[in-house]
């Protein structure tokens, strides 16, 4: 088991992305606080999931359009690895992720 946590920007605005709502494998939802970030409480075995960012909501409740209304992040959590931290930067077009620390 492993520890995880995200951390959404909003890099066409250049501020962390609060309010966002994001579900991990379909079973825990949880929003970003002020700083753009979830820790998410339990543990996760290891093994492949998935990040579900709502973006088309998060955009809309700012009145802003979105290309992509949903990103979808899947990850591998690994044997030896005490956390893991997937990062997510935001545009209304465009996105990327990469595992942070």
């Amino acid at each position: 088991m492993t520890t995880l946590s995200t951390h959404v920007l909003d890099a066409a605005l250049g501020r962390p992305a609060a309010g966002l709502v994001v579900s991990l494998d379909d079973s825990v939802t949880a929003t970003t606080d002020a700083d753009g970030r979830i820790r998410f409480d339990d543990p996760v075995d290891l093994g492949v999931h998935e990040l579900v960012f709502a973006t088309g909501p998060w955009f809309a409740d700012q009145d802003r359009s979105t290309f992509h209304p949903v990103v979808r992040v899947a990850f591998e959590a690994g044997a030896g690895q005490e956390h893991h931290h997937v990062a997510l930067l935001l545009s209304p077009f465009a996105y990327t992720t990469y595992r942070g620390s």
